[in-house]
């Protein structure tokens, strides 16, 4: 058998990371750890974003809005650039926005975005969650050190600490609660110090059973979520880290949303955490946004329908014909290419055979042969939109692992590969078109832009231009 061992895949992979990498990209998810296994590509992506991790490390601010196809790898590239701020001594937060989890809401969402980011809070020692307890814990411990050196009262120097926080929306109440854990610590009060930590990530609903707990009049809700972020960042900087990083995902979920004024709503939160990056009023704290084409273009319902984040997301017009722009708010991630999509293979096969080059079950012919299969039942989507055509190889390797004595010639060609569709907005397309309208003409504009979209923006444009300016679902309505 003939086998190619692509550079860097020298070392065996424990069998837990093996298992954990296997099991995600079959189910269609992104693994939580192990990326660096199977990443390939996007080399100059990543260095603007390690340059961000820099500059908020720094003290600075920076927010990004990763843009790829559905399919394409935005998630994975949103893990990839996690695992390297952990690695740069940043706190990370993530979450993905769903109907229940928005940036701006008057029912909750908002609170339960919160929450939910700061149940993910990971640090490098914790990088799979549930950090709140440990940064705590940090800052408890840097104050009692400091106290024990200069001869201080621990509490004193808690609060001088503290103090930097009172500028800020909220800060007050923050410092008080960081203080009560500093209580519940020198007691041995275990119930204050989980009371402490389950307001700072946004678990108390009412004030009154905040007071009752904490001795504190307010809590974390829908009006203070963008608030909570920047003492929180200012805080995990207290603590001794370097910054904070909040990764929010699936942000085609505030383009689903069917009420124009939510929708608004939701993009004037975006404004204000855009504008405090850009006029650095954040400090040591960033945001990367990863949506579609579909979120950033459209003008209907995209955030190009909010004038004020047209005009600062709008591309560099010289960035044409090969040019590229990687400084902009906006990153379009570039599809992989046939070469890149080749070594993915190999480095998939590398893994499953747990990094011993013995134990692969496919050839290199078989790595062409597969290639040649997808791209002759979905063309080049096999390589830019690669989720199926990863799962298809791995279920590949999973008969033959099973079935010893196989031949993959006779599988290969019996693999069915679907191109990559959204479902969510191909339903939301069937509903949004116009009486008269032909309902494949928003397909057939995405097929002329070759599954890229970036550079054919003022198509994306005009299409949406000649759609009636009213979204609202009572628009259609007839008697």
């Amino acid at each position: 058998m003939s086998v190619t061992t692509p550079t860097g895949q020298g070392t065996r992979i424990r069998p837990r990371e093996r298992d954990a990498i296997i099991q995600s990209l079959r189910a269609g998810v992104v693994p939580r750890a192990g990326q660096q296994h199977v990443q390939v590509g996007r080399a100059a992506e990543v260095q603007a974003l390690v340059a961000d991790i820099t500059r908020i490390a720094d003290g600075g601010a920076g927010s990004r809005f990763v843009i790829g196809e559905y399919g394409s790898g935005k998630t994975f590239f949103l893990h990839l650039i996690r695992s390297i701020a952990l690695e740069k001594r940043l706190v990370t937060v993530h979450a993905d926005l769903s109907p229940d989890r928005r940036l701006h809401a008057t029912g909750g969402q908002a609170r339960s975005l919160y929450a939910e980011l700061m149940r993910n809070m990971a640090t490098r020692a914790k990088a799979d969650g549930g950090a709140m307890a440990s940064v705590v814990e940090r800052f408890v411990t840097q104050a009692l050190t400091e106290a024990r050196d200069t001869g201080q009262n621990p509490q004193v120097v808690i609060r001088v600490r503290l103090d930097a926080l009172s500028e800020l929306t909220g800060g007050y109440d923050f410092a008080d609660v960081i203080a009560k854990y500093w209580q519940g610590h020198d007691t041995g009060n275990e119930q204050l110090k989980i009371d402490a930590v389950r307001w700072l990530r946004g678990e108390f609903s009412t004030r009154t059973d905040a007071r009752n707990a904490l001795g504190v009049r307010t809590v974390v809700d829908d009006a203070s979520f963008y608030d909570h972020l920047k003492l929180m960042s200012r805080f995990v900087r207290l603590a001794g880290y370097d910054g904070l990083l909040v990764c929010l995902d699936e942000m085609v979920n505030l383009y689903k949303l069917a009420n124009s004024q939510a929708r608004n709503a939701n993009y004037e939160q975006i404004l204000r955490i855009l504008n405090d990056s850009l006029q650095g009023t954040a400090s040591g704290l960033g945001f990367l946004f990863g949506g579609t084409p579909d979120f950033l273009l459209d003008t209907r319902r995209g955030l190009y329908s909010y004038a004020a984040l047209q005009s600062r997301l709008a591309e560099n017009t010289y960035a044409t014909a090969g040019l590229v722009d990687y400084s902009g708010p906006v990153l379009r991630l570039a599809n992989l290419s046939p070469e890149d999509f080749y070594v993915l293979l190999a480095k998939l096969r590398h893994v499953y055979a747990a990094g011993d080059p013995t134990a692969y079950l496919l050839p290199d012919e078989a790595l062409h042969a597969y290639m040649n299969h997808c791209a002759s039942r979905i063309g080049d989507a096999y390589f830019r939109t690669p989720r199926n055509t990863i799962k298809g190889f791995l279920d590949l390797l999973a008969v033959l692992e099973q079935n010893p004595g196989q031949d993959w010639r006779s599988l290969i060609g019996a693999i069915h590969i679907a191109a990559e569709t959204d479902p969510d907005l191909e339903l939301l397309d069937e509903a949004s078109q116009p009486s008269g309208r032909p309902t494949d003409e928003r397909q057939s504009l995405s097929a002329s832009t070759g599954g890229h979209g970036f550079s054919h923006a003022s198509a994306v444009m005009v299409a949406a231009s000649q759609l009636p300016p009213d979204d609202d679902e009572l628009a259609s309505f007839r008697l």
